[in-house]
């Protein structure tokens, strides 16, 4: 099917088209911290032993915006959902902008900007920590780690939700996992559990791949796409590290816009969709992203790949200096005449100390709006 060609639907109109994307990839991609390999969950499910890459192509002409009548949803704001750790992850402590985390064996040191109240935990806590994140303390920034005592490997085991996975040292700071996302894989597993048949779920920007095997390894048929052929190796990392070879679940590279325009025109739909673009990055064919530019034709074309039964739509946003508001009010208009309720906030995870279970206080990670059938 030609680019060109448009599938038969609502009155369209002009609006903002932009380039592809992660998401983590994001993301993510390479050119992304919160996406340095995040892969694209594809379409179709069922078991996958090798990743797919679309071959290189002229980059898809954009479709323009849907013109959505009806009306909007009703609001649930501000929902905040917040976690205190779970499996081998713990915030022990946060403050003078760093965070000092525990990932299973580890305590691990990083900047942290919204962390702006003094520590809690004295000095000899925080210099006891197993590595620590130098250089520069921009979100998109490179940096190096630094070990008071001993080198550490790239890599260690961890474990959340059941699903075992490696953590990674990475010059973007980011260790393989965002914790935070716990409470949308926890709504998910439960999602899939309850629905008594196998959702099609759409991982969109996935990064390591744990959502997707959360959400593979409670029944669901899984796509994960991420633009970041690095991302998805670590991803298939960790699906075999799990045992979880079997699972249904697909693996594709690719640039995250120019997968769901095609998923659009051949017609196909998933039951869940999560998403969780960078506020920047780069395609694997140099395809370029920018979240406010480009996010309100994302969440158009996520709206048309929607099962007529879904289960949700839920978008996580980092890094941008907005607030919740601006995505929950995208989401209401994106989804207008779709019935079901939108639901917006913050994730937040709470400080549990050296043990893990003393509450202190909460640290805000992330946006997000979430598309719910009622």
């Amino acid at each position: 099917m030609k680019n060109k060609e448009r599938r038969p639907g609502p009155k369209r109109t002009a609006g903002t088209a932009g380039k592809p994307a992660h998401g983590g990839a994001p993301k993510h991609k390479n050119t992304s911290p919160r996406q340095e390999s995040r892969p694209a969950r594809s379409a179709t499910g069922g078991e996958a032993r090798s990743v797919t890459r679309a071959a290189e192509a002229p980059e898809a002409e954009q479709r323009p915006l849907i013109v959505r009548t009806g009306e909007r949803p009703p609001e649930r704001v501000p929902v905040i959902l917040e976690s205190t750790g779970a499996g081998d992850f713990h915030l022990i402590d946060s403050g003078n902008g760093e965070k000092l985390e525990q990932y299973g064996p580890y305590r691990i040191v990083r900047p942290e900007a919204q962390a702006l109240w003094p520590k809690g935990l004295p000095a000899h806590v925080w210099e006891k920590a197993d590595a620590i994140f130098t250089g520069d303390t921009d979100e998109d920034g490179m940096g190096r780690w630094r070990f008071p005592r001993e080198a550490l490997g790239e890599t260690w085991p961890l474990s959340l939700l059941g699903i075992d996975f490696l953590g990674r040292l990475t010059s973007f700071r980011h260790v393989g996992v965002f914790p935070e996302q716990i409470v949308h894989w926890s709504w998910v597993k439960q999602q899939v559990e309850a629905a008594g048949r196998p959702l099609k779920v759409l991982n969109l920007f996935g990064y390591t791949g744990v959502a997707s095997l959360v959400a593979a390894a409670a029944g669901a048929e899984v796509t994960h796409v991420d633009a970041s052929k690095k991302a998805i190796g670590w991803a298939r990392e960790n699906q075999s590290l799990g045992r979880l070879d079997k699972l249904p679940i697909r693996w594709i590279c690719e640039d995250a816009m120019k997968f769901i325009q095609r998923e659009e025109r051949r017609g196909n739909r998933y039951d869940i969709i999560l998403t969780d673009p960078p506020k920047f990055g780069r395609g694997p064919n140099g395809e370029v992203w920018h979240l406010f530019e480009h996010l309100p034709l994302m969440l158009d074309i996520c709206r048309e790949i929607l099962s007529p039964k879904a289960h949700g739509l839920v978008l996580t946003a980092y890094s941008i200096r907005a607030s919740f508001y601006s995505i929950h009010e995208l989401m209401r208009e994106t989804m207008r005449g779709r019935g079901g309720v939108v639901e917006s906030g913050e994730l937040v995870i709470r400080e549990a100390g050296l043990d893990g279970k003393t509450p202190g206080r909460a640290l805000s990670t992330s946006l997000f709006s979430r598309w719910v059938p009622k």
